[in-house]
């Protein structure tokens, strides 16, 4: 496999697995009562996951290294609870394909920005026309899927 093979096939799994996700988390939410708990219920059993695979491969944490990021660094699972809270209310009532849709078009809304000005600490990646349209396109299939 070269070497950008396996992310690409790990991010293509990992695509296909939120689309799981959202449906599930919908499941969870109906049952605990409401997005938030599912949500919890949901990161509850994939902290457990992280524990065990930390463990399993025996992966290091450099303390110093840990100490001295930067504020902006802890709220990541910030964002992503607020992705599946969000996605657990809104799959049931607009579907899984216009949920990602959207949540994909936002996505690479923002990945252009943040790259054009090169954001926490990411390599400075100008928002090119090629990359501006490829943006637009992916918004108006988003709006076609929603309008489907």
């Amino acid at each position: 496999m070269t070497s950008s093979l396996a992310p690409i096939l790990l991010v293509l799994l990992s695509g296909a697995l939120l689309s799981i996700q959202s449906p599930i988390n919908a499941t969870l939410a109906r049952a605990m009562g409401s997005s938030v708990n599912g949500a919890l219920v949901s990161f509850l059993v994939g902290t457990v996951a992280l524990v065990l695979a930390a463990a399993a491969l025996r992966a290091p944490m450099d303390g110093p290294a840990v100490r001295a990021l930067p504020w902006w660094a802890w709220i990541g699972g910030l964002c992503g609870a607020a992705f599946v809270t969000i996605a657990a209310y809104a799959a049931p009532r607009i579907g899984v394909a216009t949920l990602l849709t959207l949540g994909v078009a936002s996505q690479l809304a923002m990945a252009l920005a943040l790259d054009h000005v090169g954001a926490f600490g990411m390599v400075r990646q100008a928002a090119s026309p090629l990359r501006l349209l490829g943006v637009a396109l992916v918004v108006a299939g988003a709006v076609l899927v929603r309008r489907g």
